[in-house]
């Protein structure tokens, strides 16, 4: 029995919604609230994602917020939009969406990464692999979580291309990329203004704590 009604092409929009209203959750802004008493929007970089999150609750709790960003991003696209390719990249749109402007904090939102990880790991985990290794090259590489997050998106296209995928999925990750490109603008900013923070494991591997943005 289909309970899930995916043979059925009027159940698309139920599921969109659904998947809208799963992917809003803010886990990290609620774990801050819970452990912390603060509002994440009030601290650091002022966003909601895993990586502020972590900043202010630490690597393990920052680790889990970063899980369930990705969960969230992951669910909808595995359990809702079946082996159809639009269905899925109309389900991980409005997943990342929902992260993006969630309703429940005012469509105030994070920066699609994690969640958008979460998609493209229900669609194709070769994209993924791929993709996790140019993050973790580039931060090794340069020490900035933003330019690794920059990277990380600008494969998705790329590899979903390369390993043969529809052209549907090819233009969800390039819109994913254009996304993040856009939500990541004021990190560019920093960066050609060389304000930008290196993370402490660079700074740790290379001990370059007297170079521009490594403070």
């Amino acid at each position: 029995m289909d309970f899930l009604g995916l043979t059925d092409p009027g159940g698309l929009t139920w599921r969109v919604i659904l998947a809208y209203l799963i992917g809003a959750v803010p886990f990290g802004f609620l774990m801050c609230r819970v452990i912390k008493g603060v509002d994440l929007r009030q601290v650091g970089s002022g966003n909601i994602g895993a990586t502020n999150a972590m900043r202010t609750l630490g690597v393990p709790l920052g680790l889990t917020a970063f899980l369930l960003d990705t969960f969230k991003g992951y669910a909808p696209v595995f359990f809702l939009a079946g082996d159809d390719p639009t269905w899925m990249v109309a389900c991980g749109a409005a997943a990342v969406c929902g992260h993006v402007w969630p309703l429940y904090l005012r469509f105030r939102g994070g920066k699609a990464v994690a969640t958008g990880f979460g998609v493209i790991l229900a669609i194709d985990p070769g994209i993924v692999l791929v993709a996790g290794a140019v993050w973790v090259l580039t931060l090794l590489l340069f020490g900035y979580v933003s330019v690794s997050s920059i990277c990380m998106g600008l494969s998705f296209p790329v590899t979903a291309w390369w390993l043969g995928h529809p052209p549907e999925i090819i233009l969800g990750t390039a819109l994913l990329t254009a996304l993040i490109l856009v939500r990541h603008r004021s990190n560019m900013r920093h960066l050609l203004e060389g304000k930008e923070s290196r993370t402490r494991l660079w700074k740790k591997l290379w001990r370059r704590e007297d170079l521009p943005g490594s403070k």
